[in-house]
């Protein structure tokens, strides 16, 4: 079956994209508004995109009067952000805070999260978040109603159990988004597949490497 993306709903399209593009991570964003409140919010529109320097994008829609959502119109104003990782301990507070709060209502009360100072900037991180990346915004680009938001890593919060010998992250288990409205998943399974080098492959007779 082919599907033309121009000839279905946009709700239709946003439906087949997330069920099969997947599992995507979770950027639980905190924000600061106008009045230095923080805002809360998990987005699934996320993925690292570069190491040297560490950048990191985020899809953010807009709401339901054509504006970009809060956590955009934050970004833009304050040229900053923190994106926590979620681990399957905090996906209840993590569902919680993508309901539609009203403005002036915090969703990390809501949640009985609590907040810790970052390093280099303003936004603090959720303290009960076992990863947290500190970002400053590099650009912010309008796609018709997406509002692409790329920013530069500046400081990474990492949990001491997770961290081993040369920075190697051992033990860290976020949940991975899957398929709309409501599907998770866990990524403790897992299994190891070194890269292949050319050299290999002729060594193996053109036979790809199994991986254990």
């Amino acid at each position: 079956m082919r599907i033309d993306p121009l000839t279905i709903e946009p709700a239709d399209g946003y439906k087949l994209l997330t069920n099969l593009v997947v599992p995507r991570p979770i950027a639980w964003v905190c924000s600061r508004d106008e009045n230095g409140q923080i805002n809360l919010a998990p987005f699934s529109f996320f993925n690292a995109v570069g190491s040297d320097p560490l950048m990191v994008i985020i899809g953010v829609g807009m709401n339901e009067v054509g504006r970009p959502k809060h956590t955009a119109e934050n970004i833009a104003r304050n040229g900053e952000f923190v994106v926590n990782l979620v681990t399957e301990n905090l996906i209840d507070a993590m569902n919680l805070s993508a309901a539609d709060f009203p403005d002036g209502e915090s969703e990390l009360l809501a949640a009985g999260l609590h907040t810790a100072e970052s390093s280099r900037v303003p936004t603090p991180r959720i303290a009960e978040a076992s990863a947290a990346l500190e970002c400053t915004l590099h650009s912010v680009q309008r796609i018709g109603r997406n509002n692409l938001i790329l920013g530069q890593v500046v400081s990474i919060y990492v949990d001491d159990k997770y961290v081993g010998q040369r920075l190697h992250i051992n033990g860290f288990e976020p949940i991975g988004r899957l398929g709309s409205p409501s599907m998770y998943c866990r990524t403790a399974d897992r299994f190891d597949l070194p890269r292949m080098t050319y050299k290999q492959w002729q060594n193996s007779g053109g036979k790809p490497v199994e991986s254990e």
